[in-house]
């Protein structure tokens, strides 16, 4: 998901696909533990995407 694409989102939107990411990551972190993660660069990209997620939210709260 691109930077302008989460700009289109309302607030709310944005904090619940930073909720669904984090749970996603959670379970290709335990399928990496347990040694069944097909993709390992699937976690990074996650990692990424909630970074600029949150990175949106706080500039959103640093305009009010």
């Amino acid at each position: 998901m691109k930077v302008n694409e989460i700009r289109e989102l309302s607030t709310e939107e944005i904090v619940a696909k930073i909720k669904e990411s984090k749970e996603e990551l959670f379970n290709l972190r335990f399928q990496q533990a347990t040694g069944n993660l097909e993709k390992p660069s699937k976690i990074r990209e996650l990692r990424h995407q909630i970074a600029r997620l949150k990175t949106v939210v706080r500039e959103r709260e640093l305009e009010k």
